[in-house]
């Protein structure tokens, strides 16, 4: 799948600006347990997967950049030195945003055609957009030996995003798919940007998304009024974020605050606490204790977080039933998306056939399955 899409972009790449591109694989993400927790200071627990964006780049001499996106059929020309932000949730301002913070660093780009595409469901929470910026910083940067590190590549694309696209986003999503590793999960301290690989032995496990195919218009208004109490709350208890905070420093400010935005506070507090857990249960081979975390993870998310639907919840509930799940929660920014499921894996396909169906009388919606492994970050192919 991942080499027709490398194919693809190569051919129509060259059949339009007519020289061999470098090519990009630049990966999407799931997130195993810690959500929420990235802007709060605290730690998440990523991992790449084998679904993301494929990349062709290279050098234009006509003066002027292009950029191609073929899933979308839609072609941009632009001027580098004439850079601003196209109408709000225009797919180019990805890619004028990396460009635009490379300039800030006082990095010299020269024109450069791209043509691109990916198979990360859209709407699934995988961090397409991530993927989208790393390919176009990591290309640019091996195109133009701007001498860029990784790290300073996904600070390039957070920025993007912050900058140009409009969505406050933590550093997760660039992080784990730049610095992904095949057959690992990443600790990553969102604080300190400092991470350390957890080999998964999955004996006969496996993670399964299920997307919801829903979207519900709450997503982007919500996550910035959680952004902004979990802030204020920290301002409160005059720490830098809830990373620095417990459950009885919360407590003693319960009257200063609302109760909601007490619960919200908690479930960052909490959930930090078990995504350490999660790491400590992967070293020792306990995928039982990581299931029971991730339930626990989507019960915060649900009742104290309130990022969740009913559709993620009904999903959430299936899993329950079935004795093979080990654990399942939403994952994401929430109202929408995928939930994530650790399964038996001689039990996958009776659970997706049996969820979905439930899925299809409750909602009278299809839901959509993934399979996925576990993979390296952005690189060149």
């Amino acid at each position: 799948m991942k080499n027709e899409l490398i194919k693809e972009v190569k051919s129509k790449f060259i059949k339009i600006f007519k020289n061999n591109p470098l090519l990009i694989f630049s990966p999407g993400r799931i997130n195993i347990i810690g959500e929420h927790t990235d802007y709060n200071g605290g730690y998440v627990f990523p991992a790449a997967v084998d679904k993301g964006i494929a990349a062709a780049i290279q050098k234009s001499d006509t003066g002027k950049s292009t950029a191609v996106a073929l899933d979308l059929n839609s072609k941009v020309e632009f001027d580098l030195n004439n850079l601003k932000p196209s109408k709000q949730g225009s797919w180019e301002n990805y890619v004028f945003g990396v460009v635009a913070e490379i300039q800030n660093r006082n990095k010299v780009v020269g024109d450069f055609n791209i043509v691109f595409k990916g198979n990360i469901p859209g709407g699934a929470g995988m961090s397409s957009s991530a993927a989208l910026e790393n390919s176009v910083v990591f290309g640019l940067n091996k195109l133009f030996d701007l001498g860029l590190t990784k790290t300073e590549m996904i600070l390039i694309s957070q920025q993007a995003e912050h900058n140009y696209v409009g969505v406050k986003c933590g550093i997760m999503d660039q992080y784990a798919s730049m610095f992904g590793i095949k057959d690992h999960a990443i600790l990553l301290d969102c604080r300190r940007l400092k991470s350390k690989p957890y080999k998964i032995d999955f004996k006969n496990h496996q993670f399964i998304l299920i997307n919801t195919n829903v979207k519900h218009s709450l997503s982007d208004s919500a996550y910035n009024d959680r952004r902004s109490a979990c802030e204020n709350i920290a301002k409160l208890l005059e720490v830098e974020t809830l990373r620095d905070a417990t459950e009885e420093d919360l407590e003693k400010i319960i009257n200063k605050v609302t109760p909601e935005n007490y619960q919200k506070a908690l479930y960052v507090i909490q959930e930090i606490i078990r995504t350490k857990k999660a790491a400590k249960a992967i070293e020792n081979n306990d995928l039982e204790k990581l299931g029971a975390l991730i339930y626990a993870s989507h019960n915060g998310l649900q009742h104290q977080y309130k990022v969740s639907c009913d559709e993620l919840d009904f999903l959430v509930d299936q899993a329950k039933k079935n004795k093979y799940v080990l654990g399942a929660r939403m994952m994401g920014g929430g109202f929408g998306g995928c939930t994530i499921n650790l399964i038996a894996r001689n039990k996958v396909k009776d659970f997706a056939a049996s969820a979905s169906k439930a899925y299809k009388n409750k909602f009278n919606k299809e839901c959509s399955v993934y399979f996925i492994e576990l993979s390296q970050g952005t690189h060149t192919v």
